[in-house]
């Protein structure tokens, strides 16, 4: 049986890489990730090599297989340079290694246009157009582009993709859908493979996905962002609200690195409108969704479970994003490790054993002998 193998890889465009895939066939049995063998790629058509040595290598990280096994695989790659090292547009492998109890939520916004750099669907027909307001998670006339999330979740659900649901979000052809995994390399994968699909799909039906954060600039519309839920073990299980509040800290301390990796032309979508916090502010709140971290309720009662970074932007890079916000906790753990033992009660009575002191008691007698 002839297997399509679909390699997908990103390329090295700035500020934020592109998709880029081709098709191998191969009639050998594929039942693992060890299984697809390396490819090569003309990297000075990518901007990842010059054209003087311009080989680049394909290094399967992960494989997207239909549950009904059709004839496509889609293989998910690390880009490699010609030596066989991480190429240095791998952000991937800059994330580390993978975490699986540090559980990722991503909510992916994004713009539908009505062709390749043509107007947002809905805005293409006439320009009497309900204002924003009867959209979100709306259902009627006023609603475009729903067989393009429908088709789109239908897809990820076929093959694995770990995606939570999907809406009508509150701008005119705007949607959402969530993507969840417990670890931080699967959660990154899930979404750039589920980008892929809806990519695939929107070109299928003559369509272009946006996900520029701020599309429409002028009127009262709402941007899209990539807000992202996540939770360390050490948040869900020990928590508490001076380990939270470290967080906050840590956070506010590298507010300017999150922003750097939080996607491009942010500074058009973070204007403190539309529920945003002003690019240039840190701030938090207990279901708060102005703020930069919102903290849900229950979080905000038990100090146990996790937070939403709203700040990123829809056309950020997951591995960036976890990247930074790992850095960031790794540094909340420090600065609450250091005031924990700053403040921490110390016990007298075990300073003799520590430092050879008398203890009270034998101070007491001591005293009385005398």
């Amino acid at each position: 049986m002839k297997i399509k193998l679909e390699y997908v890889w990103l390329d090295g465009y700035k500020p934020e890489p592109n998709l880029r895939s081709k098709v191998k066939i191969t009639d050998k049995p594929i039942n693992q990730l060890s299984d697809v063998p390396e490819w090569g790629f003309d990297g000075s058509s990518t901007k990842q090599a010059e054209g003087h040595l311009s080989d680049c290598y394909l290094k399967p990280v992960r494989l997207y297989t239909d549950i009904d096994f059709v004839d496509t695989i889609y293989v998910l790659c690390e880009v490699m340079d010609s030596m066989g090292k991480p190429h240095e547009t791998n952000d991937r492998a800059k994330l580390g290694q993978e975490d699986f109890s540090f559980w990722v939520g991503f909510e992916q916004e994004y713009f539908i246009r009505s062709a390749h750099n043509q107007p947002i669907l809905g805005f293409e027909k006439s320009n009497m157009i309900d204002p924003q307001g009867k959209y979100y998670c709306g259902v009627g006339g006023q609603i475009v582009g729903r067989h393009i999330s429908e088709e789109h979740l239908d897809m990820c659900l076929r093959y694995n993709i770990g995606i939570e649901g999907t809406n009508a979000e509150v701008a005119l052809g705007q949607w959402e859908y969530q993507v969840f995994a417990k670890g931080k390399l699967m959660a990154s994968d899930d979404l750039w493979m589920s980008r892929y699909f809806l990519y695939k799909i929107a070109e299928k039906h003559g369509y272009q996905i946006e996900l520029h954060p701020k599309p429409m600039v002028f009127g009262e519309w709402n941007g899209s962002g990539l807000h992202t839920n996540f939770s360390s073990k050490k948040m869900r299980e020990e928590g508490g609200e001076k380990y939270f509040k470290a967080i906050f800290n840590a956070f506010e301390v590298r507010m300017e690195e999150h922003i750097d990796n939080y996607g491009s032309d942010n500074h058009l979508r973070l204007t403190g409108k539309f529920e945003t916090q002003s690019i240039d502010k840190f701030s938090w709140g207990i279901s708060d969704r102005g703020a930069s971290i919102r903290v849900p309720k229950s979080v905000g009662e038990t100090w146990k479970g996790y937070l939403e970074d709203r700040r990123p932007s829809s056309n950020a890079n997951p591995y960036c994003i976890l990247n930074v916000i790992c850095e960031s906790l790794t540094l909340a753990d420090r600065l609450f490790e250091s005031t924990h033992m700053m403040y921490d009660v110390i016990d007298v009575t075990k300073l003799d054993e520590k430092f050879g002191t008398l203890s009270n008691e034998e101070l007491l007698k001591e005293y009385r002998e005398e």
